[in-house]
């Protein structure tokens, strides 16, 4: 593929002409859930200053607690606009999460990706002390998120480290519209920001620590538009293969009618796919 191919195949608002109708959404949305839900903002789940989450807990203790991290080809967005499933989940009784964390090009890619990890390990290690006491932790995440969420369940050495073990502090994790394979984005736009060799890219791919690290997975549900690049789609499907290979409990989703920016308005909506697989996770 020409270079120029290859920049259009990894730019998913490629096929979306209304992107900018997408993404006042979700930040209008998230706007709406801080002021209409009891919210805690700006949690510390590490040392940086990008580590940050708002946390929306539903009524009582010990609910269970979805943790979303947003998209945006690690450059891009903020949990400010993180936050636009929060309402739907705190009506079903899940807390909610949005966690935030650094950006390139100030962060470079093995930094944004260690302090993700770093910072879903302190929410599990830290759960009994947040408001509302969250019971299990679920792991989800869009696009450049998908891959946060996939590399920090990967992390064996950091869990290792932390003492805490994977399969026993995330009940389940979906990923939606991500990116699991980051060589090819080194030949593309997407790295004048990141600034990534090749051996970096492959070092911190989460397809390049499967099957090995299967085991560990917790739940998985892997989703994509049907409308999205034909990129996404090889990436998950390349996912969900090791994954399936080295053991792990894959739901593998291509939604109807849904693109790369507004699949991820359904996760909390149980009346869609997206949102009845997750629900079926959270349920147990």
């Amino acid at each position: 593929m020409s270079a120029a191919g290859l920049d259009l195949d990894y730019s998913p608002s490629s096929l979306v002409p209304d992107l900018g109708d997408h993404l006042a959404r979700y930040a209008a949305d998230s706007a709406r859930a801080r002021d209409t839900l009891r919210v805690h903002r700006d949690l510390p789940c590490g040392p940086l200053p990008e580590q940050r989450m708002d946390l929306f807990p539903a009524a009582g203790p010990g609910a269970p607690l979805m943790v979303f991290v947003h998209g945006g080809y690690w450059q891009e967005l903020s949990k400010s606009e993180a936050a636009f499933c929060a309402a739907r989940f705190v009506a079903a009784g899940v807390s909610f999460a949005a966690l935030g964390y650094g950006l390139a090009p100030r962060h470079r890619m093995r930094a944004i990706t260690a302090m993700a990890a770093d910072s879903v390990r302190r929410i599990c290690a830290g759960r009994a002390q947040l408001p509302g006491a969250p019971g299990a932790v679920h792991l989800s995440g869009h696009s450049a998120g998908a891959h946060l969420v996939a590399s920090a369940l990967l992390d064996t050495a950091g869990w290792r480290a932390a003492g805490l073990d994977p399969a026993a502090e995330i009940a389940s994790a979906t990923l939606v519209s991500g990116v699991y394979a980051l060589e090819p984005l080194t030949h593309t736009y997407v790295n004048d920001a990141l600034g990534m060799d090749e051996a970096e890219a492959r070092e911190l791919s989460p397809l390049d620590r499967l099957p090995a690290g299967a085991g560990s997975l917790p739940p998985l549900v892997l989703a994509l538009g049907e409308r999205e690049t034909s990129a996404f789609g090889r990436q998950q499907q390349a996912f969900a293969a090791a994954a399936r290979a080295g053991g792990a409990d894959v739901t593998e989703l291509v939604v109807p009618g849904r693109h790369h920016f507004d699949l991820p308005f359904d996760l909390a909506d149980p009346s869609t796919v997206l949102g009845a697989a997750v629900a079926r996770l959270v349920r147990g």
